[in-house]
């Protein structure tokens, strides 16, 4: 398999497997390709224990690497899932959340890794791309959720 010209590489903790393997169960066009050990000691851990994993996230390929808890992540880098309905919108949120995340304003919500995730209703960005007035009452909306509330987002857009 030819490695991507370019891949998103996410710092971890230790357990870069288990994110890659979370995420691989979660989202669709997911899986986890390699796992990497490492051949010899190294400042966070010891020859054998897991370095890096390849994997991919809805079709994005990704590296993540066990670095150690030196660096935090933060809401600059997030992932922006787009969803159908209501139903997939809750099901990845659901999950997220249900799996140590904690949930944040606008449809942002943070993995237990600290990886925040934008899980975003087609119908949302449907809405702020309408512009004007129509735009705006969605977006009020939105300022005032946690999870996006696809029936509210449509009511807000027709006024």
């Amino acid at each position: 398999m030819a490695t991507a010209k370019n891949t998103i590489c996410i710092w971890y903790d230790k357990d870069a497997e288990a994110a890659a393997r979370f995420y691989a169960g979660l989202f669709p066009d997911s899986a986890v390709t390699a796992v990497h050990r490492a051949p010899s000691d190294y400042p966070m851990g010891k020859a054998g224990d897991v370095l890096t994993v390849s994997f991919t996230v809805a079709g994005i390929p990704c590296i993540g690497l066990n670095g150690g808890p030196m660096f935090q992540h933060s809401e600059a880098f997030s992932f922006q899932i787009a969803t159908d309905d209501q139903e997939e919108t809750d099901r990845y949120w659901d999950a997220i959340i249900g799996n140590g995340g904690k949930p944040s304003a606008c449809g942002w919500c943070k993995d237990r890794w600290g990886i925040s995730w934008q899980i975003t209703p087609r119908a949302l960005t449907d809405a702020m791309m309408a512009g004007g007035a129509e735009a705006k009452r969605a977006f009020d909306a939105m300022m005032e959720m946690t999870k996006i509330d696809i029936a509210a987002i449509e009511a807000a857009r027709r006024g």
